[in-house]
């Protein structure tokens, strides 16, 4: 129909801004080239272990909250939201643990076991990050980012010292710890959008300090829940969805996007289309180059690309303890594992290794006795210095040989699953942009204001949800570009718009 708003991809992104839209009254239709919805956000099932394959912890739940809201509905009629405690176990190379308890007396008593010196430290990291969600949640996160002249207004050029873009995320936290060891813990947070602690700007300090403020979520039954809940919804509000359809063009007329083009040959009309594939890959695989001046190939093959991720999917017959629902296993050199990373552009050789053990929170995602365990290593985004066709099977070995060393002796010989998830998987399946998780990096001041826009600047009618677009990548960010899109479409057509946007 010509007056419909088609959406290519099913992930969070584009299942928010379906839901939205629907709401709005209008006709949606979304187009997913998979068998099943979610994206980046999907899950296995096998031999009697199950296992997420995506984002393992929920931030911000009100962000989901307010998506059903929304729609006149509430999420705990849909979903079971339950915190999770510890939120992360960390274990270093010489033994050293600590725990991320929920409750502030349990965090501040680890915290002064580990660095009695670094409690106040701590407290003033917060106050740091604090200050920049409170510059940027209102004008940046909870409302559609538009361009530069969004970010020129007189609040955000009054609030731009406080966002500390030309020092570094590590350098941000040694002026606050002294700790070697929580140091680690806080560059971490860098990888929640793919981007390198020692390149990445201070101001995503605001990562740990959201997950610090409002703790760490996980929805019964695993995180792919929430897709099969707002599938449920969309369809219920009436959206349209075909999965097994793929869009290989937009087709653009006039400078407006007209509608698409299916790998089957269909051509479907459309009034509107939002793109929920990796805003990168869809502007040089969907759009072609004479209607993308602003984003030229030249342009895009020059963006740095986040990481990317190598995924090992282990069902075992035993328990390991050690393992919480969460469990970070640090390499003994983090710069160096940067460097090989976005620099050398190759797996490190020593990685840090993080755990997922969903069966810690629902016990039936593994046999009685066993564990589902969903290892993930970050990898570089893909190029030809790596052929993971020849090298998974080495990397994998490497990965399960750390593992032992670290706290989980004869892994290997209690495996009785396994599957393999490699960048060049993600860039197939996903769509991801030389398959990097978070498409371009955050490796440099101001990184957050120059993603591809919500809407596209040469192309009339068409916009991008998704974590390569703005606010960002995670789950409740990408709901909030659903959202803003939403918004953006609302004020065109002139109706209320949905949320706080």
């Amino acid at each position: 129909m010509p007056n419909e708003q088609i959406i290519v991809g099913g992930g969070l992104g584009g299942l928010a801004a379906a839901i939205h839209l629907a709401r709005l009254g209008l006709r949606v239709r979304l187009l997913e080239k998979n068998e099943q919805l979610g994206g980046k956000l999907s899950q296995v099932v096998a031999d009697g272990y199950r296992f997420d394959t995506g984002p393992s912890l929920l931030t911000m739940p009100w962000v989901v909250r307010e998506l059903f809201a929304a729609a006149g509905q509430q999420a705990d009629d849909w979903l079971t939201i339950v915190p999770v405690d510890p939120i992360c176990r960390y274990v270093w190379p010489d033994g050293t643990r600590w725990e991320h308890h929920r409750a502030l007396p349990d965090l501040i008593a680890d915290i002064a076991r580990l660095a009695p010196q670094d409690v106040i430290g701590f407290f003033r990291l917060m106050a740091f990050g604090a200050r920049i969600y409170q510059a940027t949640a209102a004008p940046f996160l909870l409302a559609p980012f538009r361009g530069w002249h969004d970010f020129l207004t007189p609040r955000l050029v009054r609030d731009a010292p406080a966002l500390d873009a030309f020092h570094t995320l590590d350098q941000a936290v040694r002026r606050y710890l002294r700790s070697p060891y929580l140091r680690q813990v806080f560059n971490r947070y860098a990888t929640y959008n793919g981007s390198s602690p020692y390149r990445t700007p201070a101001t995503f300090a605001i990562i740990p300090y959201i997950e610090f403020a409002t703790g760490g979520w996980y929805i019964k039954g695993g995180m792919y829940v929430l897709v099969q809940a707002l599938q449920r919804l969309a369809e219920r509000l009436g959206v349209a969805i075909e999965t097994r359809s793929e869009v290989v063009e937009v087709l653009v007329r006039d400078r407006r996007a007209r509608g698409v083009r299916l790998a089957d040959g269909r051509e479907l009309p459309a009034a509107r289309v939002i793109v929920n594939s990796d805003a990168l890959h869809g502007l040089r695989h969907l759009v072609a180059p004479e209607h993308r001046r602003h984003w030229s190939d030249r342009r895009i093959d020059r963006q740095e690309p986040s990481c990317s991720g190598f995924v090992v999917l282990l069902g075992i017959d035993r328990d390991y303890p050690l393992l919480a629902h969460h469990t970070l296993f640090f390499s003994s050199d983090y710069p160096a594992e940067f460097r090989a990373i976005f620099e050398r552009q190759v797996p490190a050789p020593e990685p840090t290794i993080y755990v997922a053990a969903t069966c810690r929170s629902d016990p039936d995602h593994a046999p009685p006795g066993g564990m589902n365990l969903f290892v993930l290593v970050n990898a570089p985004a893909l190029s030809e210095r790596v052929a993971w066709e020849r090298e998974a099977g080495g990397y994998r070995d490497l990965v399960i040989r750390l593992l032992e060393r670290r706290g989980l002796p004869d892994l290997q010989r209690h495996i009785r699953y396994e599957q393999l998830i490699t960048p060049l998987d993600f860039a197939e399946r996903t769509r991801s942009w030389r398959g990097a998780l978070y498409g371009a990096a955050s490796n440099q001041p101001l990184a957050a204001f120059l993603r591809p826009p919500l809407r596209a600047p040469d192309v009339r009618d068409l916009f991008f949800v998704g974590g390569a677009t703005h606010p960002g990548g995670g789950m409740p960010l990408v709901l909030l570009s659903g959202r803003a899109v939403a918004g953006l479409i609302a004020r065109e057509i002139g109706v209320h718009a949905p949320g706080r946007t």
